[in-house]
């Protein structure tokens, strides 16, 4: 049974004005809790306010500009207790500077590791503990249409938020507890052990169902937050939709990257259970969406002025990223970017060659067929390294992150292990290195990040980009 929150009662009194003052009724408001005042820290921190504006008297001397201040101070502050004291009226955001609304602050203290339901199960029994403390429960796997549309259910329901209630599908109703009800977790985790179920990525890789997560271990309650990518609003990759949950209810938003505070400290992680099946975008020109859900570009070749040295464009970006989907990430790792440079050449390139196509045909310049093969999602794609070939700058590309985790076999893998043997990091080698992934690799590689300073999910094992990139310069 849900339990509604205690009833905030106000009333209104007059308080006599100083002799010197002219005689005049002000309102001053007081408040009376029922029995067991209302712990959340929402309740608590309005009585502390209305405490300190009650204190400060009317009465006193000084500019009247001063005296009208901390009416308007005293007023505010009992409007907005009446406002967020339970009722049906709360506010979304309070208006900040310049009359925009305060959107930099989610306001949402989560609760800790649970059961589905809570401690206290579906129907008032004890919950299962589900693995409850020790280990992360098993992932299930998942598309990434399934954790949008899973999403997408809070959002039609508006379910209010709460750090102590848990809507009719057992997960609670704050923000961690949101992006385990997408992911279908069995479990309600917070944001200090949902990177136990993901994997860290880069801003460039993030697909809708990726997450970006703060987490603050110093005061968990103190700008800890996450949400749900929901897709890019525009080529500039300055804003995304987040699917979040925060006060007062479920809400999908564009936002700036990372949030709209503490934007640096959201780190980008994927889904361990997720398996492909990218939410298609609606189509912007009329073209259809490429199969995987890569959203449609015009098929329309910009011209060939848009390419090449010295180019510096959004069509370089947006060629960038259709190499990328096509098997050219391993030829990006710091990310596309509009302007031009050899990693784009080098990309186009394979792609051109994986074609079968030479000489003038393949010279890493795109032309009308090779962005119409690419826009349509039509074509051969670029073919993975069979003998580590060199990438940008005569490197080892860095081959993808699906190719350098558990069960792989690659021969990355196996250069990967001789750079770090060479650079004093192949202690854990008993053998090899060789081309199949095992925890050798992973503890070796953990190794290197620690090295570089990095702790926590950096440090996790699994090369990225930067990670390769440093290896091997």
């Amino acid at each position: 049974m849900t339990m509604q929150p205690p009833t905030h009662v106000y009333e209104v009194k007059p308080t006599p004005m100083a002799e010197a003052v002219p005689p005049m009724p002000l309102p001053s408001f007081e408040e009376y809790e029922p029995a067991g005042d209302c712990p959340c820290r929402g309740c608590a921190q309005r009585r502390r306010t209305l405490a300190r504006a009650r204190a400060i008297p009317l009465r006193d001397g000084g500019h009247p500009a001063a005296r009208g201040a901390r009416r308007a101070l005293v007023l505010a502050t009992a409007a907005g207790v009446v406002l967020g004291g339970g009722g049906a009226a709360v506010a979304t955001a309070a208006p900040g500077p310049g009359g925009r609304v305060a959107l930099d602050d989610p306001g949402s203290p989560q609760g800790g590791r649970a059961p589905l339901h809570g401690p206290k199960g579906a129907k008032g029994t004890p919950a299962k503990p589900a693995g409850l403390p020790g280990a992360p429960s098993a992932v299930k796997r998942t598309d990434r249409a399934t954790i949008i549309n899973r999403a997408k259910l809070w959002l039609d329901a508006q379910v209010p938020y709460s750090m102590a209630e848990y809507w009719s599908d057992g997960y609670r109703q704050d923000c961690s507890g949101y992006v385990s009800m997408a992911w279908n977790l069995g479990t309600n985790e917070w944001t200090g052990s949902l990177d136990k179920f993901a994997t860290r990525i880069t801003k460039e890789e993030l697909l809708p169902g990726d997450m970006l997560l703060f987490h603050n271990p110093a005061d968990p309650n103190k700008g800890s937050h996450v949400v749900l990518f929901g897709g890019w609003v525009d080529e500039t990759r300055t804003h995304y939709v987040a699917y979040e949950q925060t006060r007062p209810t479920t809400r999908k938003l564009a936002t700036p990257y990372g949030y709209w505070k503490n934007a640096v400290k959201y780190i980008p992680y994927r889904f361990n259970g997720v398996a492909g099946g990218v939410v298609p975008e609606p189509p912007v020109t009329g073209e259809p969406p490429a199969p995987g859900g890569t959203p449609a570009v015009p098929a329309t070749f910009p011209g060939a002025s848009k390419f090449g040295p010295g180019a510096d464009n959004a069509h370089v970006a947006q060629l960038g990223r259709m190499l990328s989907d096509r098997g050219g990430l391993r030829f990006y790792p710091k990310g596309v970017s509009t302007k031009w440079s050899d990693a784009d050449r080098q990309a186009t390139e394979a792609f051109q060659r994986a074609q079968g196509w030479t000489g003038a045909d393949a010279d890493g310049i795109p032309g009308a067929t090779t962005w119409r093969l690419l826009a349509r999602h039509q074509g051969k794609d670029i073919p993975p390294l069979t003998g580590g070939a060199p990438g940008p700058a005569g490197k080892p590309a860095f081959p993808g992150a699906s190719f350098l985790r558990p069960g792989a076999s690659h021969p990355s893998i196996t250069a990967l292990g001789r750079q770090l043997v060479k650079k004093g990091f192949g202690k854990y080698y008993t053998a090899g290195p060789g081309p199949r992934w095992g925890e050798a690799d992973r503890r070796s590689v953990e190794a290197f990040q620690r090295a570089q300073g990095w702790r926590g999910a950096e440090a996790n094992g699994y090369p990225g980009p930067e990670t390769w990139r440093r290896l091997f310069a």
